[in-house]
């Protein structure tokens, strides 16, 4: 059974985008052939808090879809690899929730009172 996930990586700030896009393309090639990937790079942002001695790092956010099966393997990598400061999967179920616009939230609010 195929699953949404989306994963949020930190990379060492110290590293060039060559560098983590081949390092990306080394994580999603364990997934599989047929995971469905969508990488959206944040570029660098400062930590609010240090994490191994690094003020900054380089952000990346990827939604994929793949067999819950490949994920160990997948981890395991990112685990290994000393250029991910921090990382973080979580399985998207459902529609993700959008924003009320603020208008719509002030005509609710005027509408019950």
């Amino acid at each position: 059974m195929i699953r949404q996930y989306e994963t949020v990586y930190i990379f060492d700030s110290a590293l060039e985008e060559p560098a983590i896009s081949e390092r990306l393309a080394r994580f999603h090639a364990l997934l599989g052939p047929d995971a469905q990937l969508n990488a959206n790079h944040w570029g660098k942002r400062t930590l609010t808090y240090r994490i191994r001695r690094h003020d900054t790092g380089y952000y990346v956010v990827a939604r994929f879809q793949a067999e819950p099966s490949l994920l160990p393997e997948y981890e395991r990598a990112i685990k290994l690899d000393e250029g991910v400061l921090r990382f973080l999967i979580v399985q998207l179920e459902g529609e993700l929730p959008r924003a009320m616009p603020a208008e719509t939230a002030v005509g609710a609010e005027e509408e019950d009172e």
